[in-house]
């Protein structure tokens, strides 16, 4: 049994030990306050319990979550229990381990990054600042009724020279501000509101002591909230490296299938997005390895190999391997890839492309090759690696060249039928800003899935011919990346913020 802290929202806040012990996991029981990325690391098999939601499901019990974790132990499971936060900062950590205890259940506590700290480097707020703050104390703002201990002691907190932070403060925030006034705080203390720290949608609102319970109440506020109290929270920096991100509070939907989701994610993450997923296609193997195996038993026919994707890599090159041979079995065949993305895909292999054109589509593969090709053959004999749809532009080119042209279909696109009903409701409710189109397939596919509330969003394309395809459709994207590479869509998302922003001013 793993008590592990999830940290406080930003999923790669979490610790390498949580991340192992998520990948042994046989059950995840999570709670709101848990980033919900974070069970990607959990094996696709993995039971993940969620422990309900503010608004949308019950909550569960701390006695119904004790009486789980026994049961998923005593049935011989690994089971994780990610808290939000740190386990042992008002995460009633003590009860779940005396739960387990007294059924005899080992368990290993693995600490996480509490909120009181991530507001602090998030919201540009030292909380020791040197000269104003030599001590911190974490409070919370919600005792539990019947709590045989003493009550918060606020005359003591009220003298306290050092920074206070408050937990779980937002329905009693005129109690507890008004008790630390009553007991000689001053209302006039600076204090900072923080809300969601490390999401993208963070929120910050500086005010005074007096006024923290009216500002909660006026921007409507709800958990997860910190509030920071002090005079460290006068010399916050209004401008922190968190929020001035090109990116912050941005919502990017991204349709790309989860299998490829990561790179674009992180991209956007890094600068501040908040990503959403929802696959627009998934990509699978063929039905029928049969023609795949053909022409892999074929290799020594042809003078080049030809790749129009990285999936067409990994799932041609995989089954080259699971085959029982390996890369010895493409001696001296040349290999072209159809940008830096599939070049990448080959050099996981240990096999540098031969050819990459300058324009990242195939009409450009196409003219490289030919000019590659022809050189050193008068017919040469290419085997193009594709998918079981796309367009026809590169092997009608190359065959009408002189070329002898083949084609193997290695692996297959297939559209998603239904969208994640959360997604299609902020969608619908304008709720995305953008979304991001990666290809062709992809456009289509969100057609059909999202009608005309796709109008509701902006439109990242990642190229010339995904635009073109876009407009087919109806709809007009509001960027289009230079370079027809996952780099470039962010890029030009992140142009067209700062085009809008400069227009706005």
């Amino acid at each position: 049994m793993y008590l592990v802290g999830a940290g406080p929202g930003d999923p790669g806040l979490i610790t390498w030990r949580g991340v192992q012990c998520l990948r042994r996991a046989d059950a995840v029981l999570f709670d709101y306050l848990t980033n919900p990325t974070l069970l990607a690391h959990a094996p696709a098999g993995a039971e993940r319990i969620c422990l309900g939601r503010h608004g949308r499901e019950r909550i569960w019990s701390q006695q119904e979550i004790n009486a789980q974790l026994v049961a998923l132990a005593q049935q011989g499971k690994c089971v994780v229990r990610l808290k939000g936060g740190d386990p042992a900062v008002f995460a009633r950590l003590s009860e779940e381990v005396a739960a387990l205890k007294a059924a005899g259940i080992g368990h290993e506590v693995v600490p996480g990054i509490t909120a009181a700290l991530a507001a602090g480097s998030y919201a540009g707020i030292s909380l020791t600042e040197r000269g104003r703050a030599s001590a911190v104390a974490f409070v919370t703002g919600h005792e539990q009724d019947d709590k045989d201990a003493p009550a918060i002691d606020f005359a003591a907190l009220a003298a306290f020279r050092g920074t206070l932070v408050v937990y779980m403060g937002v329905t009693t925030a005129a109690d507890w501000t008004g008790a630390l006034i009553d007991a000689g705080k001053p209302a006039e203390t600076p204090a900072a509101i923080v809300r969601r720290c490390t999401w993208p949608d963070q929120q910050t609102i500086h005010c005074t002591l007096g006024a923290v319970g009216e500002r909660i109440a006026e921007a409507h506020l709800r958990p997860p909230v910190v509030t920071i109290i002090g005079d460290v929270a006068a010399v916050a920096d209004a401008k922190n490296w968190f929020t001035e991100r090109p990116l912050f509070g941005q919502r990017v939907l991204i349709t790309r299938p989860h299998c490829q989701a990561s790179g674009l994610w992180d991209r956007l993450s890094e600068l501040g997005a908040h990503c959403l997923l929802q696959p627009a296609i998934e990509i699978e193997p063929p039905s029928d390895w049969s023609a795949v195996d053909a022409a892999l038993a074929r290799l020594a026919e042809f003078d080049w190999l030809v790749f129009s994707s990285a999936n067409g890599v990994e799932f041609f090159l995989g089954r080259l391997w699971e085959s029982g041979r390996d890369l010895r079995a493409l001696g001296p065949i040349k290999i072209a890839a159809i940008g830096p993305a599939t070049a990448e895909a080959l050099e996981q292999f240990h096999l540098h492309a031969d050819l990459t054109p300058d324009e990242f589509r195939a009409e450009s593969l196409a003219e490289a090759l030919l000019d590659a090709a022809v050189k050193n053959a008068s017919k040469p004999r290419l085997l193009l690696v594709r998918a079981n749809r796309g367009r026809e532009v590169l092997a009608e080119t190359l065959t009408a060249a002189g070329c002898k042209v083949e084609q193997v279909v290695a692996y297959q696109s297939i559209d998603v039928e239904t969208p994640d009903p959360e997604i299609a409701a902020l969608l619908q409710h304008g709720r995305i800003d953008w979304i991001t189109v990666t290809s062709s397939a992809i456009a289509r596919s969100l057609a059909r899935l999202f009608g005309d509330d796709l109008r509701r969003a902006k439109l990242a394309s990642i190229s010339p011919i995904t635009t073109a395809t876009l407009r087919e459709l109806g709809h007009e994207p509001t960027a289009e990346a230079r370079e027809y590479t996952m780099d470039g869509i962010v890029e030009a998302i992140r142009v067209a913020l700062l085009a809008a922003s400069s227009g706005t001013r």
